[in-house]
């Protein structure tokens, strides 16, 4: 996708900037429930973000990635945790390893579909006749308070098509898990990545698949590298908020007085130098992020296998994304200076929102380590690739 492309929501019923800002000003309302409410979610659907990844077979769009990229950037811009969640609107894209017929189950009741979950610890369940026996406890299930199907992980004892590192997930309807409410953390808090809890539950095979599996959907997207992708979706969160961070740092340098009576920011030369490197320092990393992303999404619709060094790159962009633009937002709130302590800040939340989203397990350190075994011709990391 060309970064002057057109990104806005081909199913608009009202303008995607409205709903923007109504996230803008809801935002302390989802850190406080600890969750973006189901209305907002609903908002989200009709602008398109929860069919975004849904087969164009079953309505929805399977939009490009760099295009569905741009949105939850864009929706970072007014908050992280509502972006958080709108990035699962790409999980949609596991959702079509199922077979066909569940897969056509699941959109009976239209493309907009949420699926949330909580993948680990995995847990073992217990093989029964045409499915298997499930019960256990797993975290970080982002987003799971407004999904429509939700997803837990499960070991099956070596059921044919399993592979390492990618683990088996189990399908369930909302109402045969129960929802644990204890995200309780510094960062992050709207998005509502809570414990789920399976109690004795049998779901058929036929609704569990392999996360990064082979679809039985036949479109473009999804051979779309499954896991470099759910590690885009998140770490295109911090480009957005590092976005915020600048127009923060910008609208101090000549919006008021200094409390001491110094000269305004915008009338030091360390304001104006800092400021400047901080956004070279996102602008380069955000066009490294999209042109990786644009190549190898050209090259599939070519018609070209998706390779190893690709799947890399993609790797690397986005753990690169997700750190540079962390460091943007601490850039931006050393230049805060003092104002910045206080808690009702604006960049108190960025700073914190940015934090989260480093931690992430897709987004680690170890990634520099896979890269550069990629580079140089030698086994990466298990599951890096």
């Amino acid at each position: 996708m060309s970064l002057a492309a057109t990104i806005e929501p081909q199913h608009c019923p009202f303008a995607f900037d409205d709903v923007i800002e109504e996230i803008a000003q809801r935002r302390e309302e989802f850190e406080r429930l600890s969750h973006v409410p189901r209305d907002v979610i609903e908002k989200l659907k009709q602008v398109g973000i929860y069919r975004a990844a849904t087969p164009k077979r079953f309505g929805g769009d399977a939009r490009a990635p760099g295009e569905f990229l741009a949105l939850i950037e864009r929706i970072a811009t007014a908050d992280g945790s509502a972006a958080w969640v709108a990035s699962f609107g790409s999980a949609n894209i596991y959702l079509a390893a199922l077979p066909l017929a569940t897969q056509a189950e699941i959109y009976a009741g239209g493309p907009d579909q949420v699926f949330a979950g909580g993948l680990f610890p995995v847990q073992k369940a217990t093989l029964e006749a045409n499915g298997y026996r499930v019960d256990g406890t797993w975290k970080f299930a982002s987003g799971c308070k407004g999904a429509d199907w939700l997803g837990v992980g499960i070991s099956t004892g070596g059921t044919p098509g399993e592979t390492p590192g990618k683990p088996r997930t189990a399908v369930f309807k909302p109402q045969q898990v129960e929802i644990v409410e204890n995200w309780n953390v510094v960062g992050m808090q709207g998005t509502g990545s809570h414990d789920l809890r399976v109690a004795n539950q049998f779901v058929p095979q036929d609704w569990t698949f392999v996360r990064g599996g082979t679809p039985t959907v036949d479109e473009p997207l999804y051979r779309y590298p499954t896991i470099a992708y759910a590690a885009q979706v998140l770490a295109v969160v911090n480009l957005g908020l590092a976005r915020a961070a600048l127009d923060v740092a910008n609208n101090m340098a000549g919006g008021r007085k200094t409390t001491t009576g110094a000269p305004q920011l915008a009338d030091r030369a360390y304001y104006r130098i800092e400021l400047a490197k901080a956004e070279a320092q996102l602008r380069s990393a955000r066009a490294f992020f999209y042109e990786s992303t644009d190549s190898v999404w050209q090259s599939i619709l070519a018609g070209n296998d998706v390779t190893s060094e690709q799947v890399s790159l993609l790797r690397l962009c986005a753990t690169q994304i997700a750190r540079e633009s962390a460091e943007v937002v601490n850039r931006a709130y050393r230049l805060g200076g003092t104002m910045a302590i206080y808690r009702n800040h604006p960049l108190q939340r960025l700073v914190r929102d940015a934090m989260v989203v480093t931690q992430h397990a897709f987004l680690g350190e170890g990634n520099y380590d896979g890269a550069g075994a990629v580079f140089v011709g030698v086994q990466p990391i298990p599951g890096y690739l």
